[in-house]
């Protein structure tokens, strides 16, 4: 016998609040887990920005971001209108490695289309320089972070500025 259609009606609604009760709680889950690990990540970070500061040829600049010469360059410097050419390799604090350029083809892209961590530091280096950037959370995703990342990460890249592309 065929259920009328207004109880059908009642049963569809009863399993949608069910439904909705139980996406919220996992919602909720989920944005815990990640206020704590942005809290985490955050203070992990900061512990090593503090201990790298003090280590030999780091420039720390006003902004926060950190910045190690690793092989003087001689070239142009790049402005936030030009686009470069790179090798790169990023890591976490916990030296997991991310993204990297290296053993592939050079990156292009826009100095002024990175994290703003990464813009500050392409600007001070010049043509043929290979550095190494620690780059405070606030200064590179912070909170919205891809997932490869995650919430409130210090990055830090290895950069080697091949060229500026005109």
């Amino acid at each position: 016998m065929p259920i009328p259609e207004q109880e059908c009606q009642g049963i569809v609604e009863a399993f949608n609040v069910i439904v909705k009760k139980r996406m919220d709680a996992i919602m909720q889950q989920q944005q815990s887990a990640m206020a704590g690990a942005a809290e985490a990540n955050l203070k992990l970070g900061n512990e090593y920005l503090e201990k790298n500061r003090a280590a030999p040829g780091v420039q720390v600049y006003p902004s926060g971001v950190q910045h190690r010469v690793i092989r003087e360059g001689s070239g142009p410097s790049p402005t936030p209108v030009d686009r470069v050419r790179v090798h790169y390799t990023g890591r976490l604090v916990d030296g997991k490695q991310f993204d990297s350029s290296v053993g592939g083809e050079p990156a292009v892209f826009p100095v002024s289309g990175v994290i703003r961590g990464m813009t500050e530091v392409l600007q001070k280096m010049k043509v043929g320089e290979k550095c190494e950037m620690v780059i405070p959370a606030h200064l590179a995703y912070g909170e919205n972070a891809p997932e490869v990342i995650g919430p409130n990460q210090v990055l830090i890249f290895e950069v080697e500025l091949l060229e500026i592309v005109r």
